[in-house]
């Protein structure tokens, strides 16, 4: 098994009002320190067509996409073991604090889940709370592709009520 130490800090920046969770960073998401940096996943690109701006492969640009639209951006996991990236192979997980999150990022009232699994993991560590709005959008990974990607950009509009 490979150990993933440890997944990256929250983009959480100008009083967020929604927060994306993922499962864990990939391989080359670790390896290039960024959030959805495999070039297959449609994160970025769901997120930048939403919001009708010019894709950019600028991990800066696509930060500041976030904050400006006050969306946070995290994992459901700090740490696990896992061979790969597919989230079905995680073992020995340990979740990021949310109490502790939440505490600080007040205004945040509605979660989003990319995909099962970061859903799945949150409720068994983390559990639902009646002060935040919990919604399951399909998986941007390349690994989920019962769905093409005009049928998730329709799905993950939800975003665009919630900001």
């Amino acid at each position: 098994m490979t150990r993933l130490h440890s997944s990256f800090n929250p983009i959480a920046e100008n009083s967020p009002k929604v927060l994306i969770l993922g499962t864990m960073p990939g391989a080359l998401s670790l390896k290039e320190q960024q959030y959805y940096a495999h070039p297959q996943n449609m994160f970025w690109k769901i997120l930048f067509r939403l919001f009708e701006k010019t894709y950019s492969v600028d991990y800066q640009e696509r930060i500041d996409l976030l904050v400006s639209h006050h969306i946070a951006l995290w994992d459901v996991l700090q740490h696990c073991e896992r061979e790969g990236s597919l989230d079905s192979n995680i073992t020995n997980e340990i979740p990021n604090d949310f109490t502790a999150f939440f505490g600080k990022h007040i205004d945040i009232k509605h979660v989003i889940f990319n995909g099962q699994p970061a859903q799945k993991f949150f409720k068994k560590y983390v559990g639902f709370q009646n002060s935040h709005f919990y919604h399951l959008l399909p998986s941007t990974s390349p690994a989920h592709a019962t769905k093409n990607f005009e049928t998730k950009l329709q799905e993950w509009k939800l975003i665009l009520n919630l900001v």
